[in-house]
C-alpha cells in the first residue's frame, strides 16, 4: 500500500496540487482502505475537513495507479 507522501507526489505531479492528509484518509475510507484514526481526531465518527468531491477522483486515480483499489 502506499503511503501518503506517496499519493501526494503522485496528485502533485499529475494534478499539480498537494492534497492534505485527511482528504486522502477520507478517501480512504470511502474506498474500504481502513485508515488509522489520527490521534488528534475530535470524533472518530465525524470528518471537520472531508475531502471537496472536485478531488476526490484525482486522489481515487492515485489509488488506482498504486494499485490499492
Amino acid at each position: 500500500m502506499a503511503t501518503y507522501k506517496q499519493v501526494q507526489g503522485y496528485v502533485k505531479q499529475k494534478y499539480g496540487y498537494l492534497p492534505k492528509t485527511y482528504w486522502i484518509a477520507h478517501m480512504k475510507e470511502v474506498c474500504g482502505l481502513n485508515p488509522k484514526t489520527a490521534q488528534n481526531r475530535y470524533s472518530p465518527n465525524s470528518r471537520v475537513h472531508p475531502c471537496p468531491p472536485e478531488k476526490q477522483n484525482d486522489i481515487r486515480d492515485s489509488f488506482q495507479h498504486f494499485k490499492m483499489i
